[in-house]
Order: structure tokens, then C-alpha cells, then sequence
């Protein structure tokens, strides 16, 4: 028997009818949940902090907000975009005529969804209720970091009235995960780190269910010559801290102007602030660890701005000038002060001190594996092009941000970026844009959430033709074939197809004359 067998028996039977119901009658416990979003705020927030230190301010704006954005772009679009397209009679070959066809939007039938901590209500909820809208049941492995948060979202989609065994909540567990892609489910969707995705994507591959993955980032940000330094300083500092580093779009690549690099590092270290931000896991600190200190082995310095704050910091004086130009007062070399920005946070708890690093390779391992944890990499170029070219030495294609006066240039560069989305003069906050897809390029993974393609992702396409009328010599050829027939579809190709009219007139001559033919 395979996995959660007893849990996927009881979402198919629950599906059946309700994919038989309309889609707006669906929405109904969609509006209720975004109400239940709303009226139970408070309590998401003490589940948050509880789990894993979400502050009510992060929790409000970066999961509640865009969680009920994202609901109530499925009451607007969602009965519009899986309502049945017919195919245009223009684009109807004349080999096919008296056929009409439209596509409808099927579900999957079971959807397994392997949810996330980070943003616990926004990366689950969001993924839940476009399965759930486009008619599929769902089994829901939550993160075994957030067990209050999970709880609550279970006790929410219930309390809108979705039924109750069409949202299976498997257990939250490290093993659950893998035990989820044995089991019979016809789609998967996994948001999570690029080294368990491509384990899932490999077993799923084997047993051909198909699966949305989104996966970690390693997201540059290129500063171009013309942008306002203080304000691409700012946004640096953003997208490093939010969540205190623990997003899969947070900046981790800088590419500056080498002749803007020391006004950029000056703007950059009046921002940061240098203590410690607590981590969710031991793991991060370990990994953040190493990929700082390899990055300070082959020439890297830290700013001084993200250095942690000690009792009686060190002076910085007679430093002198880092080996990229910029001065002591906004680097500090290995050695001055403790080695490793870490400290403890708390009973139990894990701190990092935000860090930015000077002069880091292109392909050091912080620039080319995904980081969970307030670090980040500023990296100099000469041109625009040997900053593509660098940020290119990563695998990752998730998000990146492009800091310019002139949009049209961004524009341009943008073309060229491989990545899931690009922000010009932003970082990460439009990405939750309820209405565009969210996805990975690369080592990012694959599909897209969110959106009305998200939504439609939900679903499978098919293709329902109806042919009026009996006439269909076809049905001949296979048991009496006619040498006429071979005449007349030619002649049909030469016609439909030819280039000029002279060969097209040919065509239909052709054509003319083996209808004569026919027996």
C-alpha cells in the first residue's frame, strides 16, 4: 500500500463532488476565508511569533496583506479563467471543417502541496486555495517549524466552510515529505531549498507526476551608473534584513559600478545595523558560517556597518585602504573584531548579525549556492555586461532588481536577465503581485504559482472537438483507400498552403480534379 493511501482515498472521494460544483460556488468558502484572515489576525500573529519570531508588523504586510490580495484576485478572475475558451473558426484549418472545440480547465484530482515556514500563512494558504478553486483536493504536508501557524491555517479553510476531508493535513514531519511523492497524487507542488527539489523531482519524474517546484535564489541586483546610490543603498539593506534574511528572494548579489563601489559601500554602511538577527535553524548559521569565511579566505572584507556589536567595538582607525579602494572607514578586514558575525539569540536561538562582503569572487560559494541568512555580496564591475556575465556564474534564476534613472535601459537589461521576474528601482515587495505568476528559472525550479497562471497550473487542459455532419471521407481511406485521395490533399496543401496565387489556383485545379477521380 503506498503512503497516506486512508488520507488520499477520503480527498478523492470529497473531490469528486465538489469539482462537480460550479466555480463561484467554490468562492464562496474562499470569501469566508479571506474575512477569517481579517478577524483572526491576532492570532496568526501570536502563532507566527511563537513559531518561529515573526514580529506582527512582518506578519500583517508580507503574509496577511498579500495572502488576501492573492484570495481576492480568485473571487474576481478565477470563474473567468476556468470557464471553457472556444477555439476561433479563423484559426481552423479547412481540412477540419464543421469541427468547433474548446478547452476546458480539469483538475488535477489530487494536489500534494509541501509547504514552507518562511511565510507560513502566504506560501501555503495561496498555493491551498488555487488547488482548492480550480476543483482539486489537496494533501498538505506543513513545515515542521510552524505547528501552531499550521494548526490555525487547518482550522481556518475549515471554518470557511471548505469540506473537511478535501484538505488533507499530513503529518509535520521531515519524513512526510518524501513519503508525500510515493503516494498516488496527481500533481505536487513543493516550495523549498533546490537540493530537496531536485531529490523530489527526480522520484516524481520516475513515476510521471508532474510537479511545480520553487526552489531557493541567490538574487542579484545590478546598480547600474546612473541610479541614485542612497536609494539603491536602501533597497540593498531591505532586501537583505526582511525576514532577517530568511526569503528566497532576498538580495544576495550586488553588482556596482567599480567607480561608484566606495559611494555605494559609504551609503550602504550608514544603513546597516549590526545586531544579531535570530535564525530559525541551527543549519543556516552553519551554512552562512562557511560561506562567509570562504568568501573572506580568497580576499573578501566586511563592511564595517555589518559588523556585530561587541561590547567596546574595536577602532577601525589605521586600517588603511581594502584591496579594492574603499577606505577603513566603511571596511574592516578579517580579524578586527570577532571572526564570525554569530552570536546566540535567546534561549536556544541562533543569531546572525546582517553582512555585506567586499570584493567577493563571482564564483565564491556565497555568490552560487542559496543562503538563508542575513549575508550578501557586493561585487564590482566594468561594464554592464561583465555584470551579466557574473551574475550568469550562478544557477539560480528566481528574482532580480535593476537600479537605474533610465527604465528604457532596464528594460534592455532585463531581456537578458535569466530569471522568473525582474524589478526595476524595487526589490522582493512586487513579487506578491496577486495577479503575476511567481517562478524559477534554473536551479529555481520549475512552474509558477500565484496569478491567474498559477491558478490555471492547477488544472489540465482538455481539448473537447464536436464534429457536425456525416461527411468524412477519412473513415474510408483506412479499409478502401482511393488514389484520388491522394490527389485531392495534395492539391488542398498546394491551395491552403502555396506561396502566390498562381500555385495556389494550381492548387485548387488539383484538387478539382481528383474530386472527378473519386470512385
Amino acid at each position: 500500500m503506498t503512503p497516506f493511501a486512508t488520507e488520499l482515498a477520503a480527498a478523492r472521494a470529497a473531490q469528486e463532488p465538489w469539482a462537480r460544483l460550479s466555480v463561484r460556488d467554490r468562492l464562496r468558502s474562499v470569501r469566508n476565508l479571506r474575512a477569517l484572515l481579517v478577524s483572526r489576525a491576532d492570532d496568526i500573529c501570536a502563532a507566527e511569533l511563537a513559531d518561529v519570531g515573526r514580529g506582527t508588523t512582518d506578519v500583517v504586510s508580507t503574509d496577511l496583506l498579500p495572502t488576501a490580495a492573492a484570495l481576492k484576485f480568485l473571487e474576481k478572475r478565477a470563474a473567468k479563467l476556468l470557464a471553457p475558451k472556444r477555439i476561433s473558426w479563423w484559426d481552423q484549418p479547412t481540412w477540419l471543417f464543421g469541427c468547433r472545440d474548446a478547452i476546458h480547465r480539469r483538475p488535477w484530482g489530487a494536489v500534494g502541496v509541501i509547504g514552507t515556514w518562511n511565510y507560513p500563512i502566504y506560501l501555503n494558504v495561496v498555493q491551498i486555495a488555487q488547488a482548492l478553486v480550480a476543483g482539486n483536493a489537496v494533501l498538505w504536508k506543513p513545515s515542521e517549524q510552524v505547528p501552531r501557524t499550521s494548526d490555525l491555517t487547518r482550522e481556518l479553510f475549515r471554518a470557511a466552510g471548505f469540506p473537511t476531508e478535501l484538505l488533507q493535513v499530513l503529518p509535520a514531519t521531515r519524513e512526510a515529505g518524501p513519503r508525500l511523492a510515493e503516494t498516488d497524487v496527481d500533481h505536487v507542488v513543493f516550495t523549498g531549498s533546490d537540493a530537496v527539489g531536485r531529490k523530489l523531482a527526480a522520484r516524481l519524474g520516475e513515476r510521471l507526476i508532474p510537479s511545480t517546484l520553487e526552489l531557493s535564489g541567490c538574487d542579484a541586483m545590478f546598480v547600474l551608473d546612473d541610479a541614485d546610490l542612497t536609494f539603491a543603498a536602501r533597497a540593498a539593506w531591505f532586501g537583505l534584513a526582511l525576514n532577517r534574511g530568511q526569503t528566497c528572494i532576498a538580495v544576495r548579489r550586488v553588482f556596482v559600478p567599480r567607480a561608484k563601489l566606495e559611494a555605494f559601500s559609504a551609503a550602504l554602511a550608514a544603513l546597516v545595523r549590526g545586531e544579531p538577527m535570530p535564525l530559525v535553524m541551527e543549519a543556516q548559521k552553519a551554512q552562512a558560517e562557511r560561506l562567509v569565511a570562504d568568501a573572506i579566505s580568497r580576499g573578501a572584507v566586511r563592511l564595517a556597518g555589518a559588523q556585530p556589536t561587541p561590547p567596546g567595538p574595536p577602532s577601525l582607525k589605521g586600517e588603511g585602504e581594502s584591496s579594492i579602494g574603499v577606505s577603513s572607514a566603511f571596511a574592516a578586514r578579517e580579524g578586527s573584531g570577532p571572526p564570525l558575525p554569530f552570536r546566540e539569540c535567546g534561549p536556544g536561538g541562533v543569531g546572525c548579525a546582517p553582512t555585506f562582503l567586499l570584493n567577493v569572487p563571482a564564483d565564491a560559494a556565497l555568490c552560487r549556492e542559496a543562503c538563508f541568512a542575513p549575508v550578501a555580496a557586493i561585487i564590482p564591475y566594468d561594464t554592464v555586461g561583465s555584470a551579466l556575465s557574473l551574475a550568469k556564474q550562478s544557477p539560480f534564476g528566481l528574482s532580480a532588481s535593476i537600479f537605474t534613472a533610465d527604465p528604457a535601459k532596464a528594460k534592455e537589461l532585463a531581456a537578458r536577465v535569466p530569471s522568473g521576474s525582474v524589478i526595476v528601482n524595487d526589490v522582493m515587495a512586487p513579487t506578491a503581485h496577486p495577479a503575476a505568476p511567481f517562478g524559477g528559472r534554473g536551479a529555481s525550479g520549475w512552474g509558477v504559482t500565484q496569478g491567474a497562471d498559477g491558478l490555471l497550473a492547477m488544472t489540465v487542459p482538455q481539448v473537447v472537438t464536436v464534429h457536425k455532419g456525416k461527411f468524412r471521407p477519412h473513415f474510408d481511406e483506412a479499409a478502401n483507400p482511393d488514389p484520388a485521395t491522394a490527389e485531392i490533399i495534395r492539391g488542398l496543401l498546394t491551395w491552403t498552403h502555396a506561396r502566390g496565387l498562381r500555385a495556389k489556383l494550381r492548387g485548387l485545379w488539383q484538387m478539382v480534379r481528383g474530386a472527378r477521380k473519386k470512385k
